[in-house]
C-alpha cells in the first residue's frame, strides 16, 4: 500500500489540510488516510469518573469530522479511508504511515499565535524529523491561511 496520510483534529485549521491531502491525491492518484486521534492524557489530571462518556462523546467528534473529510474526498473522486485511533497522536500517526507505508503526511500549519498550537516550533520541527525518519514518509505542511 502507499498513499497520504491526513491528520485532523477539526475546525476550520483542518480545512487547508484536507484540501492539500485531496489535492496531491488528485495530482499523484493516491489514496488518502485521514487519521483522527483520541487522546485521553488530560483526563488523568482530572478527578471525574466521566472518562467513558468524554471518550464516547470525542469519538462521535472523530466519526463527524471524518465524514466531512470523506465526503468531500469522494467527491472529487479520490479514494480514501478514515481511521480513528486512541492515543497519543505523535505515534499513531507514525504508526499509520508504517502500516500503509504512506509516500506523504501532510500536517496543518503552525499558528503565528504560539498559544495556539500544540507544539513549539522546534518541537514541531523534531516532530517532522521524526516521523519522515521512522516512517520514510515526505511531511508536507499546510501553508498559513492570509485570512
Amino acid at each position: 500500500m502507499s498513499g497520504i496520510v491526513c491528520a485532523v483534529r477539526g475546525g476550520p485549521g483542518s480545512h487547508p489540510t484536507i484540501e492539500r491531502a485531496i489535492n496531491l491525491a488528485e495530482e499523484k492518484s493516491l489514496s488518502v488516510y485521514f487519521l483522527y486521534v483520541i487522546n485521553l492524557d488530560f483526563l488523568a489530571h482530572t478527578s471525574s469518573g466521566r472518562t467513558k462518556i468524554v471518550k464516547e462523546e470525542m469519538q462521535k467528534l472523530g466519526e463527524f469530522i471524518l465524514l466531512r473529510a470523506r465526503k468531500q474526498a469522494e467527491a472529487r473522486g479520490v479514494q480514501v479511508e478514515d481511521i480513528t485511533r486512541e492515543g497519543k497522536v505523535r505515534q499513531e500517526i507514525i504508526k499509520l504511515c508504517k502500516e500503509r507505508q504512506a509516500d506523504y503526511v501532510i500536517l496543518g500549519h503552525q499558528s503565528s499565535d504560539a498559544e495556539k498550537n500544540v507544539f513549539s516550533q522546534q518541537q514541531f520541527r523534531q516532530f517532522i524529523k521524526q516521523i519522515e525518519k521512522e516512517s520514510q514518509s515526505q511531511v508536507i505542511v499546510t501553508e498559513e491561511d492570509s485570512e
